[in-house]
């Protein structure tokens, strides 16, 4: 089974920038497809950014759209989320996911995207005001 382990956390100004790494810890992750949630204090789990297993395709919600870039590297078993002009409505602890089979398009829809095979154990962002 792949695991997944989340970095690059941390507090940045709002209009500033942060990357978040996922490394996955086996080499079938370039079959998996890939993807960022977050979940804010007291709010529901959200859909941010998604990718497929090549790469080829992305989504995004329409929140991060323009604003955040979802991107990976097979050779390195990584999955990047590259976050600009970042607002102070961005803070919660981000989650990597991984799942070979779900479509990205659903990957928006908490009921489905609940079932999704792996999941990382989140890293904290915070943008202050």
């Amino acid at each position: 089974q792949v695991q997944l382990v989340e970095s690059g956390g941390g507090l940045v100004q709002a209009g500033g920038s942060l990357r978040l790494s996922c490394a996955a810890s086996k080499r079938t992750f370039s079959s998996y497809a890939m993807g960022w949630f977050r979940q804010a204090p007291g709010k529901e789990r959200e859909f941010v950014a998604a990718i497929t297993w090549n790469g080829g395709r992305t989504y995004y919600a329409d929140s991060v759209k323009g604003r955040f870039t979802i991107s990976r590297d097979n050779a390195r078993n990584t999955v990047y989320l590259q976050m600009n002009s970042m607002k102070p409505e961005d803070t919660a602890v981000y989650y990597c996911a991984a799942d070979p089979g779900l479509s990205i398009r659903r990957w928006s829809t908490p009921r489905l995207f609940r079932s999704l095979e792996v999941w990382g154990q989140g890293t904290l962002v915070t943008v202050s005001s």
